[in-house]
């Protein structure tokens, strides 16, 4: 594949990004040897081999979902700095503007 303007305007364009003379040629050169690294990845051989879903033969292990001892509200309330009888308090984050 070979990277000309035409595919770098839509790049730009797609990224949102601009690029100035200097930095569009080697931002080509970039995109053109990564390209052709790509290409060079297609002639490997690859018949019979699996596909790898994921790099790490180890399966993960779930535990059952059980009921296990809870917190009372005053037990979870007595955790936090600022409370009143039936909720946390915190500081004002979001104002009004109007």
């Amino acid at each position: 594949m070979e990277v000309d303007d035409k595919l770098m305007d839509k790049l730009a364009s797609l990224s949102k990004l601009e690029f100035k003379d200097a930095d569009r040629k080697s931002m080509k050169a970039d995109i053109q040897r990564m390209l052709s690294f790509f290409e060079e990845l297609n002639k490997i051989d690859t018949d019979g081999l699996e596909p790898l879903i994921h790099v790490n033969p180890e399966k993960n292990v779930f535990r059952a979902d059980a009921i296990t001892e809870e917190l009372t509200q005053a037990q979870a309330l007595k955790n936090g700095p600022n409370h009143d009888s039936f909720y946390f308090k915190v500081p004002k984050v979001v104002e009004n503007k109007d």
